[in-house]
């Protein structure tokens, strides 16, 4: 069967390693490819996890995530924080979707808890200029990543200039700058919805991906996760001790109204990262 000849063709080429994780969406394995032994992340997706759904014009179905990893890997320059995808393959029940996977890369989330959940502004500094990069190369590419967090960021501390990876496309979609509707079964992480989401139901991408870049700088310099109550209540407090640009870029992606937040270019040009 066509089935069986995949996977063949899949357990040809790779070699399945140990689970990374398993989230709602599907369970991550490292791995490698025979060839060169390079090393990769294999995603197996459950066809009746996939939540948000591509229409191509034969229309046939398939999970946006890949539809996004495909247009991302075609793009003619390809973007330093996003991991290719080298191949997939459509088993009927799942899709395995195989991409690069850096070898001394962890996430941030683990990176800050070996750090006791503190880093210094400057190392912060150096994370967030790629993240905003990244953010505008997606928005140029009209792509909603919509579930910016530090859970997926990786990091390779190995590397002089620190090189992070945006990861996870499970929830993205295509953005044509309208706005969105709120996915009721598909809120991205409680602490990360902005406020938009939570008054109107929609929202829009420049400035859902603002307030989460702001989120996870909040969480990188204050050793706490961010809390939506607590801010909503204004007992959020940002610490006096950070430089007054470190300060202002903070505060204006966790601006309420997402009218009034800088675009991702203006994030770029803020002077705490030039």
């Amino acid at each position: 069967s066509n089935v069986f000849m995949c996977l063949a063709a899949f357990l040809q080429k790779y070699v399945e390693l140990h689970l990374l994780g398993d989230g709602g969406f599907g369970s991550v394995f490292a791995g490698y490819r025979l060839e060169g032994k390079l090393p990769v992340t294999i995603k197996h997706i459950p066809k009746d996890k996939v939540v948000i759904k591509h229409k191509d014009e034969n229309g046939s179905e398939l999970p946006m995530e890949l539809v996004i990893m495909l247009k991302l890997a075609s793009e003619t320059v390809p973007h330093s924080a996003i991991l290719s995808l080298l191949d997939w393959y459509d088993l009927d029940q799942e899709l395995i979707l195989v991409m690069e996977r850096p070898m001394f890369a962890e996430d941030l989330l683990l990176y800050l808890n070996e750090r006791g959940n503190f880093i210094e502004e400057s190392e912060a500094k150096v994370i967030i200029k790629q993240l905003v990069e990244a953010a505008v190369y997606l928005q140029n590419a009209n792509i909603f990543h919509r579930d910016l967090k530090v859970d997926n960021v990786l990091i390779d501390s190995s590397s002089e200039d620190k090189q992070i990876y945006l990861i996870d496309f499970g929830l993205s979609c295509f953005d044509d700058r309208k706005q969105h509707e709120l996915l009721c079964d598909l809120q991205g992480t409680p602490g990360h919805i902005p406020l938009d989401w939570m008054v109107n139901s929609t929202y829009r991408a420049g400035p859902t991906t603002a307030w989460q870049l702001g989120v996870v700088l909040f969480e990188m310099l204050h050793m706490t996760r961010f809390n939506i109550n607590t801010y909503i209540s204004n007992n959020l407090t940002i610490w006096h001790w950070l430089s007054d640009d470190c300060m202002d870029f903070l505060s204006k992606c966790l601006i309420g109204d997402p009218e009034d937040r800088p675009t991702l270019e203006e994030l770029l040009c803020h002077p705490w990262l030039s």
